[in-house]
Parts: structure tokens; sequence; C-alpha cells
């Protein structure tokens, strides 16, 4: 039979957990999987043929609703703790199999501090940019100054397997904007990004920029 007693103190235990706050000194951070279908609900029946006795479900064939998760618990729910997370990071990997993932490990030891610090990690995207070009030069002459930028950095990033998750064809954007200001002024900036082909978990990354102002006044 339904006991109520274990009900009554399910709901105690759902207050205290919901009105649980962390002590000023801990910092709260929450990792958790995701990219595996997980079932969130259930269903028996349909609109056309509704359960109308308990005894029933043993002979019926359910129908699972998914989301994205870790295969057992939701990403949704793993997020809901109601804590202040310092960081949450989602992680490709299974329920139990995610505590053999280096990606995990390679976050813990960045927020742990354990080991050679790399200043330049990333632990969201699990990528570490390291600048390797910066140039920037200013011109102006007759009210017009022309400014261009050159920037360069190298994404280290690598998949599951170890293996770089990079193409193997350069990629080109770019994008133009200018505005008309007061007196007649006018300025135009004009920027090229360049993805090179990556190798060895590297990406090269280039950027050109150039922007021009006319000054009326």
């Amino acid at each position: 039979p339904f006991n109520s007693e274990i009900l009554e103190w399910a709901n105690k235990t759902q207050e205290i957990l919901s009105s649980a706050k962390l002590p000023s000194g801990v910092k709260f951070y929450n990792i958790y999987g995701t990219n595996l279908q997980t079932p969130h609900s259930i269903c028996y029946g349909n609109a056309d043929k509704p359960v109308s006795d308990l005894h029933e479900l043993r002979y019926l064939q359910p129908r699972f609703v998914c989301v994205d998760g870790d295969g057992t618990v939701p990403v949704e729910s793993a997020k809901a703790d109601g804590f202040i997370a310092q960081e949450r990071v989602g992680i490709p990997g299974e329920h139990r199999g995610i505590l053999c993932e280096p990606h995990l490990f390679r976050i813990l030891k960045h927020w742990l501090r354990a080991g050679d610090p790399d200043p330049f990690y990333n632990p969201v995207n699990d990528y570490v940019i390291l600048p390797t070009a910066f140039e920037i030069e200013s011109h102006t002459e007759k009210g017009i100054v022309v400014t261009s930028l050159k920037e360069e950095w190298e994404i280290i990033s690598n998949d599951q397997d170890g293996q770089s998750n990079t193409g193997d064809k350069m990629s080109l954007s770019s994008i133009s904007v200018s505005q008309e200001g007061a007196n007649k002024s006018h300025s135009e900036a004009h920027a090229t990004v360049f993805v090179h082909p990556g190798s060895d978990g590297k990406q090269h990354i280039e950027l050109n920029a150039l922007s021009v102002s006319v000054d009326a006044s």
C-alpha cells in the first residue's frame, strides 16, 4: 500500500535541499555529461487508447521522450542543483564512463591548479589559445586616420580520441561595417579571419583588420 509517511519524509527532504546554501568559503563547480540520448519521461498508451487499468502497464510497450544528457541524468537535471557555481562545464560522456575521460581530468587539474599551470587554458571550451603575433599601426594625414591590425593565434584542442578535430582546408570569413557620424564624418572597418588547416592538434588563426576614419571638420 501507499506509504504516506515516506511521502512526508520525502517532502521534508526536498524542502531542506531546496533551501540549502553553501558556506561562504566553499566554491562549487559543476561538470555534467552530454551528447547521449537520455530518457526524460515515459508514456504508456495514447490519446486514442488511454490506459484505464494500471495492471495493463505490464503488457504495453512504453514510449520514451529523450533529451540531451549522459544516458542516465538529463543535462537540465545535472545543472539543477540550485547553487551558484563558479563554472559549469558539459563534456561528452556516459554517466559512469565520464570518470575515466582525460577531458575531465584536464579540467579538474586546471581548477585545482595541479601540475604546471596553463594560463591560456579555457575549461569551458577545452582549448588553449596561444598568441603568436600582434602588430598594429596607425597613420594620420589630413583628417584621415588609417589603422591596421594583424593578430595570430594557435588554438590547441584535441577530441576524445586524441586526434586533431580540425579540418584539412583553409576557411575564410570577412566582415565590413561603416558608419556616418556628425559633421559629415565617416568611418569604415574591414576584418578578415583566416583559419588554416590544423595538424597535431593545433589550429592556426590569423586576423587582419583595417579601419579608416574621415573627420570632415
